[in-house]
């Protein structure tokens, strides 16, 4: 491991300097490279006197520390505490040297990391009891370098740790601190992070990969299935059939990665809706794991789907829907469909989350694919489904086109494509009126909360057609386009129960 140790006290020979040089040898026992940089002995203005930092020259000091920040995997700041926060010397090295560009980028107010992947910890010392420290002052410098400091650059902190009270300390009390940090150096052997922090964060990247706040839609458009067959609802094919569901949308997300890598790389605009899971992207997955990822998604899916066609009446009906929805949804990036490089795959996800949910449902309970309830129900719910995955097209829009994807944005443009969103939505409203009326006992109530929310929705995309429909994150749009579906599930789940 690469480890960079930022000595931030201002004078030569401190406690925070020996501290530092006791980390730097127990983590050189660990076997890691270890450059210790000491602020105090560089030459550099602490003040950004340009309009931006990024604009001033660098002196050659900040120069050479720019590139060991990019070649550590591991920070480790040293400093005292002073006014509940850091000396002004990191301070001002921070801000010269994590200029925009460098450590993060800014686009229509929104702020990207740059230097994800790597870790960070923090050692300190200070006068005022920790506990007080902590819970009085509410930890204000801890707070400030590691979230609004280092997690806007990307960097993860994984440690803290205080030393305390420094300045009435005396000698016995000071070598055992300097023990202890060299025991903090020493346990970079085993990584940055502790034995559960490690575990804590294979399960963080783990759901961050696979997406899980794409996953309650489906479901309960699964459960609207389950529910609207006439017999009782039969745990054991329902669990077996949510089973096939949720792990084909697993391999689902991890294959859309895998193929979307090209242009989710170029895409500088992507959030939590849009541009990919960005694992392969932020360094938190290898492209192997995803492959797995996908494989034992697609094993869970087929086990489970052979598994309910031993405990149903009709399994002639599971084969006849999940055939084709494990085609569909793996075919939306897969080649040879590639369903959406071809303009095809805004259709293929209404489809697959509509239609394809909803009867694998009702399949699984034993009813027939070709009873028209579950295809009524479904062909609404996918129509709901539409404008918010034709409108998180419009922040991928130059990635998409560059990366050779054919998407309905890249055909129509923004404003083309956030007008055809407005008439579907107003489509949508329609089909809830409809259902309403055609199936009360289904859908009664569906008018009055979705229809009220599809004008808002309208309304929000026609204030950004007036701003020049510009390629941008539209988070506000996307959440409202996002609950607008919940109200076509959510209503049939409390009218069926």
């Amino acid at each position: 491991m690469r480890v960079l140790i930022v000595l931030g006290h201002p004078r030569a020979g401190s406690l925070n300097a020996a501290l530092a040089s006791a980390f730097a040898e127990g983590a050189l026992e660990a076997d890691c490279e270890v450059i210790e940089l000491d602020l105090s002995s560089m030459e550099f203005d602490l003040d950004v006197l340009a309009p931006s930092p990024a604009d001033q020259a660098m002196e050659p000091d900040l120069e050479r520390a720019r590139a060991l920040i990019e070649w550590a995997e591991h920070l480790v700041f040293v400093f005292p505490n002073w006014w509940g926060t850091m000396p002004a010397l990191l301070k001002g090295f921070l801000d010269r040297v994590l200029v925009p560009g460098f450590a993060f980028r800014e686009t229509n107010g929104h702020y990207y990391g740059l230097l994800g992947g790597r870790t960070a910890e923090l050692i300190t010392t200070m006068d005022v009891p920790r506990p007080v420290y902590r819970w009085i002052q509410s930890a204000p410098g801890r707070r400030a370098m590691t979230r609004a400091t280092l997690g806007l650059c990307g960097i993860e902190s994984v440690r803290a740790t205080a030393f305390s009270p420094a300045s009435h300390s005396e000698q016995p009390i000071r070598l055992r601190w300097l023990e202890e940090a060299r025991e903090l150096g020493l346990r970079l052997e085993r990584g940055p992070r502790g034995r559960r922090q490690q575990a804590w964060h294979l399960l963080k990247r783990g759901l961050s990969a696979v997406r899980p706040q794409f996953y309650p839609m489906s479901a309960l458009a699964y459960l609207v299935g389950a529910l609207v067959h006439p017999a009782a609802l039969s745990m054991v094919p329902f669990l077996l059939g949510l089973a096939c569901v949720v792990a084909l949308k697993v391999a689902t997300v991890l294959v859309n990665d895998l193929f979307d890598r090209e242009s989710d790389a170029r895409n500088l605009n992507w959030s939590p809706f849009t541009g990919g899971g960005r694992s392969l992207q932020e360094g938190s997955m290898q492209t192997g794991s995803l492959w797995w990822g996908a494989g034992a998604g697609l094993v869970v899916s087929t086990l489970a789907a052979l598994s309910l066609l031993l405990v149903t009446p009709n399994p002639l009906g599971i084969l006849a829907v999940w055939l084709p929805l494990a085609v569909l949804a793996i075919g939306y990036t897969l080649p040879p469909l590639k369903l959406s490089h071809r303009s095809l795959g805004e259709l293929d996800v209404a489809l697959t989350h509509g239609p394809g949910v909803v009867l694998m449902g009702y399949v699984a309970q034993g009813g027939s694919p070709l009873d028209p309830t579950p295809w009524i129900l479904g062909v609404v719910i996918g129509i709901a489904v539409l404008p918010a995955i034709i409108l998180s097209g419009i922040p991928d829009l130059s990635a998409d086109r560059d990366a050779g994807k054919r998407t309905l944005v890249v055909r129509l443009g923004q404003a083309g494509a956030a007008r055809l969103a407005i008439v579907l939505t107003l489509i949508s409203a329609l089909s809830a009126i409809a259902l309403g009326l055609g199936l009360p006992s289904v859908a009664d109530g569906l008018p009055l909360l979705a229809v009220p929310h599809a004008l808002l929705l309208a309304s929000l995309v026609r204030d950004y057609l007036t701003r020049g429909a510009p390629e941008q994150r539209i988070d506000p749009i996307m959440a409202t386009a996002l609950l607008y579906i919940a109200w076509f599930v959510l209503v049939p789940v409390v009218r069926l129960i």
